[in-house]
Formats: structure tokens, C-alpha cells, sequence
């Protein structure tokens, strides 16, 4: 089996522009938070503000997500980003030793903002930070050495010079072409309401230094998002230190 090297990042770290580098490669089965799709609408969803008339589709599982990258890896190496709070009920060592993994990180002030910006009723459930740590923590402790980590900051200051170091960090090889393309449509990337997270993404021409927006000022934001903002921190800073520098 080849291997399935997978970004577990959170929402809103730029991590669907990391995934669309990785798209430009043409050497890898790309994925699109394939357990994301199954923990929004899948047959057993878990999305905590699940409604009623809330999408299923059916024959979609966490279980035929497995069994899809174990499939799509027999054929040629995959890459997969995904979310860690979408799996962590299924995180056995028979499973997580499928997988090359490698983590996304970015300052929750930046993240939680915009999922504010989007999602004003977002669930705490859906930000994903304590997932990433303790998954991160987990392989670490197994391997005994951290996992590649990347700072979305980082990443778009110095992309060269990260994704190099990043991808020596996953065993392949670094392809400096992949971190340019042409604005357009991003189809592949867009199974949630048509890829309206994603506007950024379809006006851009690759990683690069970029001057980033914020939302809104942590400090004034609703209380609620300050008091997630405030648990957040501390699972951010613990995994930065171990970010790649250059």
C-alpha cells in the first residue's frame, strides 16, 4: 500500500489553499475532508447542530471513509486534510498507523474569528484545537518525535522554504511549481453549500506572502468567543513551539 499522508488541521488555517498546493502536484489522490463530509452529512452525523432537515447522504460513513483512502492507496499515494475533532471517537493505533501525519496550526484569534464571521452560532465542538493537540501528543508519544507541525503564518511568509522543509518531513519530494496556479473555480473543494468558505481561495494564485484580514478584534468579539478564544490559547502555543522554522 502507498501512503496516506494526512494534514489534520483546524477550520479557517488556511489549510484548503495547503490542500489545493498539494493538488497541484499531480503525483497524489487528494481528498477533501472525507471525514468532514461524513461528520456533517453522513448516514450517522455528528455535527452538533444537527437539525432535523439537516443533509444525509446515504451509503456515507466514517467506516467507507477508511475503507476509500485503504482503497484509493493501493493505486498510488493519497493526500488528505482533515479536521481531528471529526475522527477523534475512531482513533484506534490499527488506524492512526495508516497514516503520515502532519498538523496545521494557526492562532485561534485569526481562526475563531472568522468561524464567528461565518458561523456566529459555531459549536465549541466545531473549533478543534483540543483534538489537534491530543492527536498530535498521541503521535508524538508513539514515534517519539513530534510530527512535522506548520504554522499557517509561517507558511505564508516564507511557503518555499516551509513546505520544503515540510514536505522532506512526509518523504516526498518538494515541488516548487505546486505553489503557484490560476484563480478560478474550486469545484473539488466545495461539497459543503457550494464552497462559500472558500471565496479567498478561488481569487488566488498561490501561496505567497499576503497581507491577511482579520474579522473582527478578539477584543471585540462577543463574550462568548473570547471565553473560546481563551480555552483555545493554550493548546496553540503548546503545539507552535514545535512548528517547522526555517
Amino acid at each position: 500500500m502507498h501512503p496516506i499522508i494526512k494534514l489534520w488541521a483546524v477550520p479557517r488555517s488556511t489549510s484548503t489553499a495547503f490542500e489545493w498546493m498539494m493538488r497541484q502536484r499531480g503525483d497524489l489522490h487528494c481528498l477533501h475532508e472525507p471525514f468532514g463530509e461524513a461528520w456533517y452529512q453522513g448516514e450517522d452525523p455528528l455535527w452538533p447542530r444537527l437539525t432535523a432537515d439537516s443533509l444525509r447522504i446515504a451509503g456515507l460513513t466514517f467506516d467507507s471513509v477508511w475503507q476509500k483512502l485503504v482503497d484509493l492507496a493501493q493505486e498510488q499515494p493519497v493526500f488528505s486534510k482533515d479536521f481531528p475533532h471529526y475522527v477523534d471517537h475512531m482513533w484506534t493505533e490499527d488506524r492512526l498507523g495508516l497514516f503520515t501525519h502532519s498538523f496545521l496550526i494557526r492562532d485561534p484569534a485569526k481562526t475563531i474569528t472568522s468561524m464567528y464571521d461565518k458561523w456566529p452560532d459555531f459549536h465549541i465542538k466545531e473549533v478543534g484545537f483540543p483534538e489537534q493537540r491530543e492527536l498530535f501528543d498521541r503521535i508524538a508519544q508513539r514515534d517519539g518525535i513530534a510530527p512535522p507541525v506548520i504554522d499557517s503564518d509561517d507558511m505564508l511568509e516564507n511557503p518555499h522554504g516551509i513546505i520544503g522543509k515540510w514536505c522532506e518531513g512526509v518523504g516526498i519530494e518538494f515541488m516548487e511549481s505546486a505553489l503557484s496556479w490560476e484563480p478560478g473555480a474550486r469545484d473539488e473543494v466545495s461539497w459543503w453549500d457550494g464552497g462559500s468558505f472558500h471565496a479567498n481561495l478561488r481569487n488566488s494564485d498561490g501561496l505567497k506572502p499576503q497581507k491577511r484580514t482579520q474579522y473582527i478584534d478578539i477584543a471585540d468579539a462577543p463574550d462568548r468567543v473570547k471565553e473560546v478564544h481563551e480555552q483555545m490559547i493554550p493548546h496553540y502555543e503548546h503545539m507552535h513551539q514545535y512548528r517547522i522554522r526555517t
